[in-house]
């Protein structure tokens, strides 16, 4: 082997290396996305008592992630245009540890003000990593999709499984089970710090913005898509397992019981994109994950508490495909990487307070009958409204946007 075909295998070695490594960073950034959000549901009772929050304060508190990922949303494209995405996502993540320590007050400003940091760190990451993959990964776009939402997923599964646990650990202190979550942000930031302090390379982005996209039909299917599986996904975060508890289970269990369903979107969620963008395109998979997410939010409602773990499992494997189906056609609708950065601003911005909806007004119905049945009714109205959008959006064709020098 002559010089230059070393030089040559080197440099290939070295970007294959480049590659995973980047793959690796995105995906325990993505670990951290869904954390201070599962992590709260286990220990609602005990924060509730602790703090003297009323029904409608836990209702809000279950409500902010959607609220905040409304709010902040925009800011993603934003700050990315001016800075680069790798220099606002080490930001991003900087704010993701912050909050989730200053929960560790164990007050109710502590940990409202923390729900909201953590919540504006992960808004930012959740727009900026759709067009982060289809600039780095083009050819690997529903594979790395299924990674990063795999590890979403697992974080998520995690905090549901363990926060209960470190609660024990800690001595019953609810405060300082959520703050110990700050240690895997940690860990994200000391990996993607390298990648943070290369040059920017994606120019583009400073210089292009994109027209037409409010105004096409194909987006808000899209936006309203996303909008109404992430809405059916925080009930579930927020409500599921108080739910559970007030069917028989204890605490350890409810907990238990959730990270199981989570660990089922881990799996559809690693298996669903490379499966959706098989065929022609996806109205198939968004329909019968919407309804199989309505069957199974049903049956933990009203099913035998003896099998809550499969129930949970079946919504689990419903929602993760709704999920990373969802992501990989924002990437899949996009003509380039300027349209998939404005499409997830888009998607995430409105899509997020129609989510916001979701686990505010599940609460309030709570509330208010004391009994389930009327959040049982928004499951199935949000279901079959999402299942129509999920026809909509899953059609092969791009979204009729264009950029353009700004």
């Amino acid at each position: 082997m002559n010089a230059k075909n070393k030089t040559v295998c080197s440099t290939q070695h070295s970007s294959r290396l480049l590659a995973i490594l980047l793959g690796v960073a995105v995906a325990l950034m993505a670990f951290n996305l869904r954390i201070p959000i599962a992590s709260i549901g286990p220990l609602l009772p005990e924060a509730i008592k602790s703090t003297g929050l009323s029904s409608g304060g836990a209702s809000f508190l279950t409500a902010l992630p959607t609220i905040c990922f409304g709010l902040f949303s925009p800011v993603g494209p934003t700050l990315a245009r001016r800075f680069g995405i790798e220099r606002v996502l080490l930001v991003a993540l900087l704010v993701i540890a912050l909050g989730t320590a200053a929960r560790g007050s164990a007050t109710a400003g502590g940990l409202f003000s923390g729900q909201i940091l953590a919540c504006l760190g992960i808004a930012v990451v959740n727009v900026l990593l759709p067009g982060l993959v289809k600039r780095d990964f083009p050819r690997r776009v529903a594979f790395i999709t299924g990674i990063y939402v795999m590890a979403l997923c697992a974080g998520a599964g995690a905090a549901a499984a363990l926060t209960v646990p470190l609660y024990t650990y800690f001595g019953a202190h609810w405060a300082k089970a959520l703050a110990a979550w700050t240690i895997p942000a940690v860990l994200a930031i000391l990996l993607w710090f390298p990648f943070a302090i290369q040059p920017v390379h994606n120019v583009s982005l400073r210089r292009m913005r994109v027209r037409g996209l409010w105004k096409d039909a194909l987006a808000w299917q899209l936006t309203l898509f996303m909008g109404l599986q992430s809405a059916l996904a925080y009930i579930g975060f927020g409500w599921l397992a108080p739910m559970f508890r007030d069917r028989g289970l204890d605490a350890t269990a409810a907990g238990w019981v959730l990270s199981i369903n989570v660990f089922g979107q881990a799996i559809s969620s690693l298996l669903a994109p490379s499966l959706a963008t098989r065929g022609r395109d996806q109205r198939l998979i968004n329909f019968l994950s919407a309804f199989l997410a309505i069957a199974a939010f049903l049956a933990c409602f009203y099913g035998p508490i003896r099998w809550a773990w499969l129930w949970s499992g079946l919504l689990g494997l419903a929602q993760g495909a709704l999920f990373s189906v969802g992501l990989t056609m924002i990437v899949l609708r996009a003509v380039n990487v300027e349209v998939a950065g404005s499409l997830s601003s888009m998607t995430q911005t409105v899509g997020y307070f129609i989510a916001s909806a979701g686990p505010f007004l599940a609460g309030i119905f709570r509330g208010l009958t004391g009994n389930w049945d009327g959040v049982a009714a928004l499951v199935v109205i949000a279901g079959l409204v999402l299942a129509a959008c999920g026809v909509g959006a899953g059609r092969a064709i791009f979204v009729r946007a264009h950029s353009a020098a700004a």
